[in-house]
């Protein structure tokens, strides 16, 4: 699998190797990662019941702060750590969209989880965006790390699953990663993007789970 950036040069070639191996791993004897393994085994019933309807797709698992992308026989193609809405739960409030941001309090900055036809778009900033759910206004994006003491690049970077929360509900993606895999698969058509639940069982979203393949 290719690694994330091709930048010339020796520490770009070494970062490559080092990106190639971690992700080679996780076919290897070794058991995968717990969020792996919900990812591709929520990729394996999207494909059997044709749920993606022949597109890439993304998985995004909440309770580990990852996503996943797909290509169309639900291959693997690249996982990266995100940052997701402040507050736990799988809703987001009724009317959220419409809101001003300063108006948003702390316990309502949700990821909802669920099944997102995806689609294009841009910000009122005119970066491309992935819009998943437009009305709540919830999206795919590049990390804005406009507001230092947000500190969003170093919480992408630390291991700790417990910093990733800090968006109003956005995804938040690493802009090379974006770049390499979320705009090619989600950033030129209508797409769907899977967010796992972190409060109930992942039937409970997704009707596809209870079709027979």
């Amino acid at each position: 699998m290719n690694a994330v950036t091709a930048a010339p040069g020796a520490a770009s070639r070494a970062l490559a190797v080092l990106v190639s191996l971690s992700l080679l791993s996780l076919s290897a004897s070794a058991p995968p990662p717990p969020a792996v393994e919900d990812a591709q085994w929520l990729a394996r019933a999207v494909v059997a019941t044709a749920d993606n309807r022949a597109a890439p797709f993304a998985v995004v698992d909440k309770k580990n702060a990852r996503v996943f992308v797909f290509d169309t026989a639900g291959r693997l193609q690249g996982s990266s750590p995100v940052l997701l809405g402040l507050a736990h739960g799988d809703d987001s409030v009724p009317g959220i969209g419409e809101r001003e941001m300063s108006r948003i309090r702390p316990e309502e900055r949700t990821t909802p989880a669920g099944r997102f036809r995806t689609e294009p778009g841009r910000n009122a900033q005119g970066e491309d965006i992935v819009w998943i759910d437009y009305d709540a206004a919830v999206s795919m994006h590049r990390v804005r790390a406009t507001v230092k003491s947000e500190r969003r690049l170093e919480r992408l970077a630390s291991p700790s699953v417990a910093d990733n929360r800090i968006s109003y509900g956005c995804i938040n993606v690493p802009a090379a990663f974006y770049d390499a895999y979320i705009k090619p698969a989600l950033g030129s058509r209508r797409g769907v993007v899977y967010v796992l639940p972190e409060t109930v069982a992942p039937h409970e979203r997704f009707e596809f789970l209870s079709r027979p393949a």
